[in-house]
Formats: structure tokens, C-alpha cells, sequence
């Protein structure tokens, strides 16, 4: 009788502690508090209490939100569940981005594609307004069917693009070799469903079917690990990098993580302007030649 009373009470600490596990995962963030929408008129929604937030497109129009604060140096995950079905002309976007002309930018581009062909994910790097940084990738699952969890790093040694917590593709800090790095103008985080058949699909050979319209793509888990950026000056103590709160201010990828990032890049990897000789007749950019050691 004691060891089955023992049972019972060890499985029913072990559902408390799962479902409180639960309980904090799917409280992460809260959309009221982290953002505003932007544009959309009315397109664009918060729901479950701030849990979840949809973004619509239509032929009028489509819709957006970006964080209420501006970060100099984050780590930001988001889940995303991407338009179903044809999606083709349709791009969700995700990213950071400071004002002005020489801007600085850090993007995840969903680009939609027909019913059964896969999404391309497109990401590219600014710094002070000048991009041209484009890689882009196939995914090894359907974005559409679940939410899946899309990370930017961005530290003062690198750049790192997760999906799931895989990294797969890293942008290094090389200033000492010439290159410029974003590192000096704090960003907002942006996100927007928008129409681009003028391109994103096939080079704008496929338009938009209008006909599925409205497009939604959902999110959830907002959460932004982040040097908040306010009146000039940043929330993050410079002596503060080795604590396990802002560890991401220094992270780089250890050995297995390396090997994953190179596991995604040989089988996944779709373009790579590090590789097209044939755009950059005069010579490759300096960061895609030079050691990063």
C-alpha cells in the first residue's frame, strides 16, 4: 500500500512539474506589452490574451506590427506558422531594422510558393544602408503546418540565424579586415505580410491568386533577450557578459554547432551571393574571402 501511495505521489509531482513547464513556455511573451501594430487597419490582430497575434493579407492591403522597443544588440526568438497552401507572391517578413538612410538590417523573408513546393527562406544582412548578403534556404519541414521557433543573434562579434535553435547561417564581426558590422544604431524589431508577385516567386512569374485571399500567418513566444536601447543609452551593463541572463552577449557556436550549421548550408543552402562569381564580376565581398579566424 506504501509503495503504490509513493507512485501515485511521484507521478503526480511529476504532471505538476510538467505542466508547470508547459504553463511557462506558452506564457512567454505577451504581444500587448511587446508591440504595436503598425499598419493593417484591422488586419492584423492580438489574441488569447496576448498570446497570439495574426497577421492578414488581402488585395487591399496587407499588415504589420514592430517591437515597442529599439534594441542595440538582442537575442529574438519568435514562433511562426507561415501562410498554408498557395502562397505564391505572398512574403512574411522578419527582422530588425534602424531608421534612416544608412540603415542598419537583420532579415528572416519567408517567400510563399504553389501549393507542394517548398518556402524559400531568404536572409540578408545591411550595414549603413548596403545589403547584397543574400542567402537563402530550403527548410526540412513544412512551415505551415506547426509553429516553429525563428532566432536572430546579434552580438558585437557576430550575427547567427536559428530555426529551431539550428544555426544556419552566422555573419562574423570583421571590422579589423575592412567590413563594416551593425554595432552603432540601436533596431526595432519589424515583422509584415505583404504582397510581392512582382518578385518573390519565380522572379514574378507566379502572381497571387486573390481568390485564397485573406492570407494569415500566426506568431506566438515573442521574446526578446535584449540590450534595450532608451534616451540614448543602452539597459546592458558592459561587465555583465558572462552571466547566464545575457550569456547570448558573447555566444558563438561551439564545435556541434558548427557541424550543424554545415550540415544545413550543404543540404539545405539554395543561394549563396558568397558563391556568384557571375554578380560580382570585379571580385567577391571582402567578408566572403577573408579568414574569420
Amino acid at each position: 500500500m506504501a509503495s503504490s501511495l509513493n507512485i501515485f505521489v511521484i507521478s503526480m509531482l511529476i504532471s505538476v512539474v510538467v505542466l508547470s513547464s508547459l504553463m511557462v513556455a506558452n506564457c512567454a511573451g505577451n504581444f500587448y506589452q511587446d508591440v504595436d501594430i503598425t499598419w493593417g487597419d484591422g488586419r492584423a490582430k492580438i489574441l488569447n490574451n496576448g498570446e497570439l497575434l495574426t497577421l492578414s493579407l488581402d488585395k487591399a492591403s496587407g499588415s504589420g506590427f514592430q517591437s515597442k522597443n529599439e534594441y542595440l544588440y538582442s537575442k529574438i526568438d519568435a514562433q511562426l506558422k507561415l501562410v498554408p497552401g498557395n502562397s505564391a507572391g505572398t512574403v512574411t517578413a522578419y527582422y530588425l531594422k534602424s531608421p534612416g538612410s544608412t540603415w542598419d538590417e537583420i532579415d528572416f523573408e519567408f517567400l510563399g510558393n504553389l501549393s507542394g513546393d517548398p518556402y524559400i527562406l531568404h536572409t540578408n544582412v545591411f550595414t549603413q544602408g548596403k545589403g547584397d548578403r543574400e542567402q537563402q534556404f530550403h527548410l526540412w519541414f513544412d512551415p505551415t503546418a506547426d509553429f516553429h521557433t525563428y532566432s536572430i543573434l546579434w552580438n558585437p562579434h557576430r550575427i547567427i540565424f536559428y530555426v529551431d535553435g539550428t544555426p544556419i547561417r552566422e555573419f562574423n564581426n570583421l571590422e579589423s579586415k575592412g567590413v563594416l558590422f551593425p554595432k552603432k544604431q540601436p533596431m526595432r524589431i519589424y515583422s509584415s505580410l505583404w504582397n510581392a508577385d512582382d518578385w518573390a516567386t519565380r522572379g514574378g512569374l507566379i502572381k497571387t491568386d486573390w481568390s485564397l485571399a485573406p492570407f494569415t500567418a500566426s506568431y506566438r513566444n515573442y521574446n526578446a533577450n535584449a540590450c534595450v536601447w532608451s534616451s540614448g543609452s543602452s539597459s546592458c551593463n558592459p561587465n555583465s557578459g558572462s552571466s547566464n541572463s545575457s550569456s547570448w552577449l558573447s555566444e558563438e557556436l561551439d564545435a556541434t554547432s558548427q557541424e550543424r550549421l554545415e550540415w544545413v548550408q550543404k543540404n539545405y543552402m539554395i543561394y549563396d551571393y558568397c558563391k556568384d562569381t557571375k554578380r560580382f564580376p570585379q571580385g567577391l565581398p571582402k567578408e566572403c574571402t577573408v579568414n574569420v579566424s
